[in-house]
């Protein structure tokens, strides 16, 4: 059988970065994109702004042209602005909103027809935050609400060639301080979650035994949002 291909956007590092490996560990090819250089990508980089129309669609003709086919689409790429609504201008506002949702539908649309003669998978990376909030988080939160509710809408309009499915990642440890003992049993999975946890679930996702599932949302967080938590 032909090598299956996957592309990872966000792949320069964390999350995206732990995706890439797990599927080219998983025999997959990788393709890796990001605003940022990538030089550790399993298999092929390239520098990318996911939020253009024009770098999309010139990223999706080249792996036409290099790779030949597409079998998974993991659309990763995000950031946060996180400042009080008052003080949050309309142009970072869009900004998330560009990178963190519409990138989806623009890969989508680009990747439709290499997708559907694959009969290949999207996953959509969105958060707990599409449930509950901090303050300061307007924009961040908007953009993983409307994901989640774009990843339940491509399903329908992709299947049954393609699924798609969204993973909603709570705290997931991907650098700075070490999480202490009392962050980690605040999670009632006993631990701060870790990129490769979410990649397991995505490689699971892309593969033939998730042949069932689509339209749906996988909380990966820990039990942390089922948690009831009263004011001492």
């Amino acid at each position: 059988m032909a090598q299956r291909v996957a592309l990872i956007t966000g792949g320069a590092r964390g999350i995206g970065a732990a995706v890439a490996a797990r599927l080219a560990n998983d025999g997959w090819r990788t393709v890796v994109a990001d605003r940022d250089a990538a030089p550790a990508a399993p298999h092929r980089a390239v520098q990318a702004d996911v939020s253009d129309e024009a770098a999309v669609g010139a990223l999706l003709a080249g792996v036409r042209a290099q790779e030949g086919r597409l079998d998974g689409l993991v659309c990763n790429a995000g950031f946060m602005v996180r400042k009080p609504l008052r003080d949050l201008t309309l142009a970072e506002w869009n900004s998330v909103l560009a990178t963190n949702l519409t990138s989806t539908f623009l890969l989508a649309r680009a990747a439709e027809t290499m997708l559907r003669e694959a009969r290949g998978a999207v996953v959509t990376m969105a958060s707990t935050r599409a449930h509950m909030s901090e303050p300061d988080t307007e924009s961040y939160s908007a953009s993983k609400g409307g994901l989640l509710a774009l990843s339940h809408a491509l399903a329908v309009s992709l299947g049954p060639e393609v699924r798609v499915n969204c993973v909603s990642p709570g705290w997931i440890a991907t650098g700075g301080p070490e999480p202490n003992a009392e962050e980690h049993a605040f999670h009632p999975a006993g631990r701060v979650g870790r990129a490769e946890d979410i990649a397991a679930l995505v490689a699971w996702l892309l593969g033939p035994e998730a042949g069932f599932v689509t339209g749906a949302e996988f909380l990966s967080d820990g039990g942390a949002s089922r948690k009831m938590i009263y004011p001492e």
